[in-house]
Parts: C-alpha cells; structure tokens; sequence
C-alpha cells in the first residue's frame, strides 16, 4: 500500500505525519479538532480528508509501526555485519590486523599515493629468535610474546598507520605520508623499544628483539612486489636472503 504522494493540496512524509498526529491528539483529549483556513492543507499522507477513515488511519498506523519495525531489524543488521567484518579482519592471536586486510589496506593505500602524488612506506619486522622462546618456554610463552609485541607496536604509531600480522612472527607497519628517512626512524625506534621493554614469563625475564627492513612505494608497483621487496630488504638487514621454503 503507498501511503506517499505528491497530489495537488496534499502533504507527504514527516509533515503529513505531524498533521494527522495533532488532529489524533486533539481527538483523544475530547477536543474539537482545530479549524483550517482555506488554502490550508487538505489531506494527510495525500488520502484526501474524506477518504480519511478510521479504517484507513489504523491501516496507516500499522504500517508505520512495520516501517519502524524494519528501521530498527536494518540498523541491527547494520552493526552485526560491521561486528562480523571487524572479526574477519583481526588476526586469531593478536589485536592486529591480519594479513588478508593488511594486504587490503596497502593496495587502498598504493593506489591513494598513485593517485595524489603521495609517498607512503612498508616496514616488515622479523622477531629474532622466536623459536627459540617456543622451544624453551613452549608456545603459550611464544604467543604471550607476541601479544607483547602488537601492543607495542599499536602503543607508539600514528591513528593514521596501519599494523598487522604477516604470520608467524613477522609484522608489518604502513605508513603513509612517509619517506625512507622517516620510516627507517620510526622503525628503528620500535626495535630499540621492544628491546628496552621487559617481557617476563613465570617470573623470568626474556630478551626481545627484531630485525626491519624498510620498503617506499613505488609508481606502478603492485602490493605483491611491494611485499616482497619490504620482505627483502628485512632479511637483508639480518646478512642473508631468506630461506627457501
């Protein structure tokens, strides 16, 4: 049933609604229903005033009410789909970025810098010696560690940078509107602060620390080339090219 128009004389949406209301109020209260001056309006909803049945009005009424009804079961779908979509981007261990929206967000990124001219950075860490902390410690220690690292990394970035787990141990650090020089800083910065941050596990302390390397983006370079030359230049800076797998 359409209940909107645009007949001559008549009044749609919000207004119509608010005409009917004050006569309903007016009704209710044993009022008589206030007069109109010619020229004023004549219907409501656009169903003229003598087609305007109390059988029409609770009809009206009820799909009012269903309208509602669906508002409310669309804003509710609307959040569980943003609630699901944010659980489907988080990584299973850590409050990061996993590496499918890591991916994501650099292709985004790429292309806003191609568009506007903007230079923007990768940074890939490699933690060192985690497997080792697997062995000695076991896994729940190895995952505990890196937690300790994501929160880290998220406590010293910018709102606008983007971090994520790669896998295993490797995380990855966009960050836009940057050069070498300053990527390299800030990468450098988060090495030393992890390593100066005590880890403790029952009681004792591990040492901590990650290798980086460094990666600007480029004109016409895809996020596959990007990774892999950021992955490069990690296992560069630790005196070897990276095991075969």
């Amino acid at each position: 049933m359409k209940v909107t128009g645009n007949r001559p004389g008549s009044v749609s949406g919000a207004s119509g609604v608010s005409a009917y209301t004050s006569v309903q109020k007016a009704t209710s209260a044993g009022q008589a229903t206030p007069a109109r001056a010619p020229g004023e309006v004549a219907s409501v909803l656009g169903i003229p005033e003598g087609e305007f049945t109390p059988r029409v009005r609770d009809a009206i009424m009820t799909l009012m009410g269903e309208v509602d009804r669906l508002r409310v079961e669309l804003e509710q779908m609307r959040s569980q789909f943003e609630s699901i979509q944010a659980l489907a981007d988080q990584d299973a261990l850590v409050p990061l970025l996993n590496r499918r929206a890591f991916v994501r967000e650099m292709s985004r990124i790429l292309d806003f810098g191609e568009r506007y001219d903007l230079t923007a950075s990768i940074v890939y860490f490699d933690l060192n010696g985690f497997k080792a902390v697997n062995d000695s410690f076991g896994h729940a220690a190895g995952d505990a560690v890196l937690r300790h690292v994501a929160r880290i990394l998220t406590d010293n970035v910018r709102e606008s940078d983007v971090i994520g787990r790669l896998g295993g141990d490797e995380f990855g650090l966009i960050m836009a509107k940057a050069d070498r020089e300053a990527a390299e800083r800030k990468a450098a910065f988060l090495a030393a602060e992890l390593s100066r941050t005590p880890f403790e596990w029952n009681g004792q302390k591990i040492a901590l620390s990650m290798t980086h390397g460094v990666h600007v983006f480029q004109k016409g370079e895809n996020v596959d080339g990007a990774m892999e030359n950021a992955d490069r230049a990690m296992y560069n800076a630790k005196g070897g090219a990276r095991p075969k797998t």
